[in-house]
């Protein structure tokens, strides 16, 4: 298959959506084995196993580093951005952040920390592709 940058730019908005709640799925198993509690289920983290913790960590940073992507990949559908290093960008951050998680809830920090920077860099390569079109 074939996609146009733009056709990926748009899907990797929505593929980055799916992926916040990724991480929430593995919460939602620790919730059940240690025992829902619908009155109080805020006050279950504490007694959540650590990599719950950590998935639910993970699950609050997709929330944060979302919106500068979607809103970069936006900016760079907006302005018709037409090259690889956009669609690559973008890929790059999907990829980056299926894999954050993993590294996240595994106590992997380095991992962890090397595809929070690749995200982080592939949103600022999109603004800035975005900013130099419209120059």
């Amino acid at each position: 298959m074939n996609l146009s940058v733009s056709a990926i730019l748009l899907y990797s908005i929505l593929a980055a959506f799916i992926l916040i709640y990724i991480p929430f799925m593995v919460v939602g198993y620790a919730r059940l084995q240690i025992g829902y509690d619908t009155s109080a289920p805020r006050e279950m983290f504490d007694r959540l196993p650590a990599y719950a913790k950590r998935a639910s960590w993970a699950h609050q940073n997709a929330f944060e580093t979302y919106m500068p992507f979607a809103a970069s990949a936006i900016l760079a559908y907006v302005t018709g951005v037409n090259s690889n290093l956009a669609a690559g960008a973008a890929i790059a951050f999907v990829v980056a952040r299926s894999l954050y998680p993993v590294f996240y809830i595994s106590n992997i920090p380095i991992a962890r920390s090397l595809m929070f920077g690749i995200g982080s860099l592939s949103t600022v390569t999109l603004f800035v592709l975005s900013i130099l079109k419209v120059q």
